[in-house]
């Protein structure tokens, strides 16, 4: 099912109350209902056979066995009632997602095959129960994603800790103001899925950080210059200290084909006659790379 953008949902995010950077150690208890929900309308209900029954047995079986448990919960009349009341209470959140891993392998290999899908009543397809699932983690800032039949840690393809809150927490000065508010926004972007918004917000906060350098130090440059046109000043300038010059040789071109040139080519521009498509991928790739260059030249211009 279609996530619908609610009012409330709409007004929260114009209010700022959306988590800002994915978290790891939380699973609120709305998140929780709503892949119950996700869960029981992907695996449905019997119709004329047993494997609606089978896929919860094994989740509880599953769990039970690694557990080192007899039962999940004390009080149940169904396996479904059984796990979904143990993932409603687990506290422990790594159990939590225990859980959600296994049903969700469930839902992507039995769920999945012909015979279960022709006698039973489902009301999503497995792909669409999956997508749904990281859309979710991604609304509530919940740094996991299923793919490839397990869930991972969003922070080992996209280094939260490591460059987007050090990232943050330089964009917090004062003249940094636009460049982290549209940081925010590409990150915003990211977690609903608008992936071509994210490259462009992305962009602009890597442009508006190397403007604000470049105003601070009274440097030449032009409001509506380009990234491009903006390295350039900042290479001149020797934001990049002489002596290191020559150990980042390379640095032109990785700052001219990273963020720009993904924006240029895929989000910025006219479509054509062909609809580009932005993956998450590439809106991950482009985060990421515009996190580290803004953090390479904020701190390289606080040494200067």
């Amino acid at each position: 099912m279609a996530i619908f953008n609610l009012f409330s949902k709409r007004q929260k995010r114009v209010r700022g109350e959306l988590p800002d950077v994915f978290v790891y150690d939380q699973l609120p208890n709305q998140l929780r209902v709503q892949i119950i929900h996700i869960i029981s309308d992907a695996i449905g209900e019997d119709d004329y056979s047993s494997y609606v029954k089978e896929a919860y047995e094994f989740i509880n079986d599953v769990l039970c066995r690694e557990y080192g448990l007899f039962r999940l919960t004390k009080h149940f009349n169904s396996h479904a009632q059984s796990v979904f009341n143990y993932f409603l209470g687990v506290s422990e959140v790594e159990k939590a997602l225990d859980f959600v891993e296994v049903a969700f392998r469930v839902i992507d290999t039995f769920v999945r095959e012909i015979n279960y899908q022709y006698n039973s009543k489902t009301k999503i397809k497995p792909d669409e129960a999956i997508r749904e699932l990281n859309d979710r983690f991604k609304e509530h800032g919940i740094g996991y994603q299923y793919e490839s039949g397990r869930l991972v840690r969003i922070d080992s393809q996209f280094m939260h800790s490591e460059m987007v809150k050090p990232t943050l927490a330089l964009l917090m000065e004062k003249i940094y103001r636009g460049a982290n508010e549209e940081f925010l926004k590409a990150h915003e972007h990211y977690r609903h899925g608008h992936y071509k918004e994210c490259l462009n917000e992305a962009l602009k906060s890597f442009e508006s950080v190397m403007k604000a350098i470049c105003t601070k130090h009274k440097w030449n440059f032009n409001q509506t210059d380009t990234a491009k046109s903006l390295i350039d000043v900042c290479l001149k300038k020797e934001l990049i200290p002489q002596y290191l010059q020559s150990q980042f040789t390379s640095l032109r071109s990785v700052l001219e084909s990273g963020v720009p040139t993904v924006r240029n080519k895929l989000g910025g521009h006219g479509q054509g006659v062909e609809i580009t498509s932005v993956t998450d991928a590439m809106a991950r790739y482009a985060l990421n790379l515009a996190a580290s260059n803004i953090l390479f030249l904020v701190e390289h211009e606080k040494n200067m």
